[in-house]
């Protein structure tokens, strides 16, 4: 076993410890936060395969953006916080339908791939220049997409947020 072998399954088990953490945890916040973790250790994970672009875009974009607009849109819609015995469901029948689908995939990636060694070469290898040319030749229209709807997000976020702070507010004339 080599120092990237041991590397990858560090990060792998960071981002899948966290990733529990996410489901798990009864408080949006900490969720949020263990979202971050997750995609960190993805991002580690990306960095030991030499990826080091797709490492870097997922911490700007995902750890950068995402998360923090979901922490974000939680205080300013002033959303609840704290755990309520009124929203939460019980966990064990969600948990088993994920854990017999993510094994039912595991077993299908398996069985159509077994456990060979996959060959790279500089067109797939995760380069700047690669994926730079492939995000703006085949993936222009889905990343300006995306770009719109966090946008969107964003703006709607501050527009609840106003809207339930002036129903609020108290007129002294």
């Amino acid at each position: 076993m080599t120092l990237a072998d041991v590397l990858l399954l560090a990060f792998g088990l960071l981002a899948l410890g966290a990733a529990l953490a996410v489901v798990t945890t009864k408080r949006i916040v900490r969720a949020g936060l263990w979202l971050a973790v997750a995609f960190a250790g993805i991002a580690g994970a990306a960095l030991v395969l030499t990826a080091e672009f797709l490492a870097w875009v997922l911490v700007l974009v995902y750890v950068g953006a995402i998360v923090v607009l979901l922490l974000f849109a939680t205080m300013l819609t002033r959303a609840p916080t704290d755990p309520s015995d009124d929203l939460d469901r019980p966990r064990l029948p969600g948990a088993l339908i994920a854990g017999g689908v993510g094994l039912g995939l595991a077993a299908v990636v398996v069985g159509a791939f077994g456990w060979t060694e996959a060959g790279l070469d500089e067109r797939v290898s995760g380069g700047a220049a690669v994926m730079g040319e492939a995000v703006f030749a085949d993936w222009v229209l889905p990343f300006e997409v995306l770009s719109l709807l966090l946008l969107a997000a964003l703006v709607g976020a501050v527009l609840v947020s106003t809207r339930a702070s002036n129903n609020h507010v108290t007129k002294d004339y």
